[in-house]
């Protein structure tokens, strides 16, 4: 018997571990397919082509020259000149703009990975509002068998005598109601069936396989609360910004000292025809070193003031997000305790009506009175049942923002 039990909690176990990572396979899901998340991860790879361009030294310079009227030396005339230039900037200015490019990709990769957290909480924020409307289309089912019941019963009284026909128009008008209720909630499906498909970017009518299982979990005070700084990407992007811009401003500051240059000049000279000598026509070869002036010291002055003030404007953007990120746990941190606590009273409350719902039937089944009240309170009970759907629905939406301000990965 113990060994059926144990393999009985397995199967348990599996079902609904499977049924507890079908969201998990629609956060893989989006990930792979979400366009924006794509546009993303383009830019960030964008942003890595950037290193080589920063990094690389300058294109050599080559110049040739024909002299119209050519140029008399002792070993004949000059009359063509080649000349390959290549100019180097300040020692460790390719290597801080290739760092900076760098690190400016990192940043560009933690926008990524914050995207692809706030994908995941979309489509959360999507899937609880169905899980939501299908628990509220079978409370609606369930209201209107029962009423179909009590429509029977109110008909059957009023044939013996023992009711009226006031209780069985009462009820036909309630389930009218709930059967035009029922039509509402169904056309609802749609749209909500299609802003979540478009989020996975596929067909609007793919079936959605929702749990059917959810249940709220007990979370520790301060849930993932040491998580909101320390693995934030949005703050981890702008520390990467602020590194960037400070090795611009060293880049800058180098970019402002001389360049070196190193070159090679062929001159092409003629024989001379009225004298036989040594060399005749010999070509000349010239070696040159060259080296810029930055005279003009504004556009250096400028890009190290712009990179100092970017800092001031990384360092103000870190300030800002961390002030909301903080605001924002205590809020939804708040929701997820108002809803466990609206759990709670929707489970008693639903418990009391249907005990009193009970009792109401019982003496209306006894003395064909009160009708009125038991079709009363059965829609109180519809009401609560509804309503802790709801609360739930919000409880998990707000645990899912949890895990996106906390960068929670699954």
């Amino acid at each position: 018997m113990r060994k059926y039990i144990i393999i009985f909690i397995s199967l348990l176990a599996v079902v609904f571990g499977a049924q507890g990572q079908s969201l998990e396979e629609y956060f893989r899901v989006a990930a792979e397919n979400n366009p924006g998340l794509q546009d993303k991860y383009k830019d960030f790879e964008a942003a890595l082509q950037r290193i080589p361009q920063v990094s690389s030294l300058p294109d050599p310079a080559f110049s040739f020259g024909y002299f119209i009227s050519s140029v008399e030396t002792r070993v004949g005339p000059q009359r063509m000149k080649f000349s390959l230039t290549q100019m180097f900037p300040w020692f460790g200015t390719l290597k801080a703009q290739g760092n900076a490019a760098a690190l400016m990709a990192k940043a560009k990769f933690q926008s990524f990975i914050d995207a692809r957290n706030q994908l995941y909480y979309r489509v959360a924020s999507a899937y609880f509002p169905i899980y939501e409307l299908k628990e509220w289309i079978r409370i609606e089912q369930e209201n209107i068998s029962i009423l179909e019941s009590y429509k029977t019963i109110a008909t059957q009284k009023f044939k013996n005598g023992t009711g009226t026909m006031v209780d069985v128009l009462r009820v036909d008008i309630m389930l009218k109601d709930a059967q035009t209720n029922l039509l509402i909630l169904r056309d609802k499906e749609k749209p909500l069936t299609t802003a979540f498909n478009k989020l996975l970017n596929r067909p609007e009518e793919e079936i959605i396989v929702i749990s059917d299982s959810l249940r709220p979990a007990t979370l520790a005070e301060n849930f993932r609360k040491d998580s909101l700084i320390d693995a934030n990407p949005k703050l981890k992007a702008l520390d990467l910004k602020l590194q960037a811009s400070k090795t611009s401003e060293v880049a800058a500051r180098k970019q402002g000292l001389p360049r070196l240059g190193a070159g090679l000049d062929y001159v092409v000279v003629g024989d001379r025809t009225d004298l036989s000598m040594p060399g005749n026509g010999k070509d000349i070869l010239m070696p040159m070193v060259s080296v810029s002036i930055p005279v003009f010291r504004s556009k250096y002055k400028a890009s190290v003031k712009e990179a100092q003030l970017m800092q001031e404007s990384y360092a103000n953007q870190k300030q800002e997000v961390t002030n909301v990120l903080i605001s924002e746990y205590d809020k939804v941190w708040f929701k997820v305790q108002q809803q466990l606590q609206l759990l709670s009273l929707y489970e008693q409350q639903i418990q009391t009506t249907q005990q009193s719902l009970n009792l109401l039937f019982t003496s209306y089944g006894n003395s064909g009175k009160e009708f009125e009240e038991v079709l009363r309170m059965q829609q109180q009970l519809l009401k609560y049942r509804k309503m802790k759907s709801t609360a739930l629905m919000q409880y998990l939406v707000a645990v899912a923002k949890i895990n996106y301000l906390t960068s929670k990965t699954y």
